[in-house]
């Protein structure tokens, strides 16, 4: 009997944050998840859901805010099959942007595959830096709501070193040309301002949220620039938002707001977060 040729074994990124930034035990994590999402009390999205704004510090701090934006996608009804995460990288490469060298993403939900053929597109027009192993857990740490949310999907994850309106820009054009005709949903991962009193970050933050919900993304990066607002994901949030802009998304929404000083009571030196959704709208003038 000629021997079968074995199947070759999935290369899995594993996860370098779980049992630190969100619980490791599946029953648990699914739990924490589920309560974030349910407890989140959204006006319904009155079009079709393209894009999110969701932050990425450890889900204790952050996932009550989390909550509102995958409570949108949810309600959506989208059914994506792809997903395509964008964040900051944390860690520096000599490269402009960076992508996972795995087949898959693990998490203690399960593992999430990459999307290579759209991931092969889009590194024919930008340059992205393949790395194996790494650190960053600006991507990762939104995989647990998406899989609750979705099920199965494929994800393109993008970590973003250059914080440039050109780089912005240049992911962003590409990513609606690559995404064209694909049944994708588009998230940028970012927090906002950084260890500020809370009534400096309130400030910082809303200026950043202004621009969000004028649908400006280049007032984003000049926010940073000009020191009147943070986000470090502000290139990941520009870029989502300019290729939404692209695949039909004509409003944004925040959803919801929060420091870590409400969850840890100490208001000298805090974290913002924000959710956003992006959406094609199906209202007419009159209705506005």
């Amino acid at each position: 009997m000629p021997m079968s040729t074995p199947r070759p074994v999935q290369d899995i990124r594993p996860s370098p944050i779980a049992g630190r930034w969100y619980p490791d035990d599946p029953e648990q994590l699914a739990v924490t998840i589920d309560e974030f999402v349910n407890r989140a009390q959204i006006t319904p999205i009155q079009g079709r859901l393209i894009g999110l704004l969701t932050p990425h510090a450890g889900h204790r701090y952050s996932g009550p805010v989390a909550g509102y934006a995958f409570r949108a996608l949810k309600e959506s009804g989208r059914e994506p099959d792809t997903v395509v995460l964008v964040g900051p990288s944390h860690y520096p490469y000599p490269a402009p942007a960076i992508t996972s060298g795995h087949d898959a993403y693990e998490t203690p939900l399960g593992t999430v595959p990459v999307d290579h053929a759209v991931l092969d597109a889009l590194c024919q027009r930008v340059l992205i830096e393949q790395v194996r192993r790494d650190p960053e857990h600006s991507l990762e740490i939104e995989l647990p709501f998406l899989q609750r949310i979705l099920g199965e999907f494929r994800l393109v994850p993008l970590a973003l070193v250059d914080q440039s309106l050109d780089m912005a820009e240049q992911l962003g054009h590409a990513l609606a040309d690559v995404l064209t005709g694909e049944n994708a949903v588009l998230v940028a991962s970012s927090d906002l301002s950084h260890f500020y009193p809370q009534p400096v970050a309130n400030k910082l933050d809303q200026v950043v949220l202004d621009a969000v919900a004028a649908y400006d993304p280049e007032g984003i990066i000049q926010a940073e620039e000009q020191g009147t607002g943070f986000a470090c994901g502000r290139a990941a949030i520009a870029a989502v938002m300019i290729a939404a802009r692209e695949l039909g998304a004509d409003t944004a929404r925040v959803l919801n707001y929060a420091t870590s000083g409400d969850i840890t009571h100490d208001y000298q030196q805090v974290v913002g977060y924000g959710a956003a959704v992006l959406f094609q709208s199906t209202m007419s003038p009159a209705d506005d």
